[in-house]
């Protein structure tokens, strides 16, 4: 039996995951603040909801495949059809615009590389039921609030219109999207290789390269000023391009200074999506982040806070004779909102104990030995710094709150 997992899938032990949850605790709230509603959809779709949505690649890469019940479904690739597949579902129980994030796992049969997985966690804001540009401003600024409050602070906003790109095949839009990762020879050569005369292949970039912005994202960058995005952060990209077929307008990605394997975010306007579900055209414009590049990031830029202990304290166990003492202890620092663990082995010796709570970076440790259970008082021990000091224990609970 390999014990390992599979490739491009991962473990995240308790180190890797606390970070992780304090990411999206911190995005959570940084949604909610503006008036996001969280929403989970599953992880299996009917084949048919997700092909055909993506573009080429996008179904070259998805997890497809016959259930036992004869049905053909598909992993979620992303969150934005299964959104689009709820609104046409529940559409008329659903307050509009529906302002909403998501943050689940999707899967793709991806190359693995830095910052790419096969299964991998996405955070997505999205506003269904709005065509105004203060929706695709007030996005744009979500995503950027989101990364302040995670620390970043050098950024830059790429931004284009979709619809700049109508004039050329489709098929051309996935490779142009490729220019800043593989240069403009690159781009002319899978141009060519998707069967477009190089000519034709080199009028292409030209006529994208000269493009100016149009009145839709010249109208979103002058609601993101007042509504707090610098806009010296936000530059036009005609060759912004995005792979997916969906979107119809807006389209952004915003990209970390100092880290090198990409953009962080992107997302834009997808107007006919919903349609597709919904009988109806629904408007709807939003972005999602890439988790692990988020992680990466961070991690790159030190931008982690140095105590993300899940226990603030340990509260030890001196012997069996004392062990209610310390249960006691922990009880009371619980009941007053301190995360506090109690050593579960009496026999244990204290330097053992004191060890396991070294290895696991709990800052403090609360010892009651024979003459504090006499006294009716506690040692606490700073594990950083080894000092000691002995209080009552009824101000225990006080000594964690300053």
């Amino acid at each position: 039996m390999l014990t390992q997992t599979l490739k491009g899938f991962r473990d995240f032990l308790p180190k890797e995951a606390k970070k992780r949850q304090y990411v999206i605790e911190t995005l959570k709230k940084v949604f909610e603040s503006y008036g996001f509603e969280p929403l989970e959809t599953p992880a299996l779709e009917y084949e048919e909801i997700l092909t055909g949505k993506y573009g080429e690649e996008g179904d070259k890469l998805m997890y497809k495949f016959t259930d036992n019940g004869g049905r053909k479904v598909a992993l979620r690739y992303d969150q934005t059809v299964p959104l689009a597949r709820v609104i046409a579902q529940y559409g008329d129980a659903l307050p509009m615009p529906f302002k909403r994030y998501q943050i689940q796992n999707v899967w793709r049969a991806e190359n693995t590389q830095k910052g790419r997985y096969r299964e991998f966690l996405q955070v997505d804001a999205d506003i269904v039921g709005s065509p105004s540009p203060l929706s695709d401003a007030e996005i744009i600024a979500l995503a950027v609030k989101s990364l302040e409050k995670l620390g970043f602070k050098n950024y830059k906003i790429l931004i284009n219109d979709r619809s700049l790109l109508d004039s050329i095949p489709k098929s051309a839009i996935s490779a142009i999207d490729k220019l800043k990762k593989i240069g403009k020879d690159g781009v002319l050569k899978e141009l060519i290789n998707k069967g477009i005369p190089k000519e034709k292949a080199q009028l292409i970039l030209s006529e994208i390269e000269k493009k100016k912005p149009t009145e839709r994202i010249n109208n979103i960058l002058s609601y993101i000023t007042p509504i707090g995005v610098k806009p010296l952060k936000c530059e036009f990209l005609p060759t912004l391009a995005r792979g997916l077929d969906y979107y119809t307008s807006t389209i952004f990605e915003i990209e970390i200074d100092g880290y090198s394997a990409g953009s962080v975010c992107g997302g834009g306007r997808y107007d006919n999506l919903i349609g597709i579900f919904a009988g109806k055209q629904i408007p709807a414009v939003g972005f999602a982040f890439g988790f692990d590049r988020l992680i990466e990031a961070m991690e790159e830029l030190d931008l982690f806070p140095k105590d993300l202990n899940t226990s603030n304290v340990l509260v030890t166990v001196f012997n069996n004779e004392l062990l209610d003492k310390s249960i006691e202890a922990a009880e009371k620092l619980r009941k007053n909102g301190i995360n506090s663990e109690l050593f579960l082995d009496p026999e244990q010796k204290m330097e053992k104990q004191l060890k396991y709570a070294d290895t696991k970076g709990v800052p403090y440790v609360v010892i009651i030995g024979p003459d504090e259970a006499k006294n009716n008082t506690v040692t606490i021990r700073n594990m950083q710094t080894r000092e000691q000091k002995t209080i009552e224990i009824e101000k225990l609970p006080d000594e964690f709150k300053k």
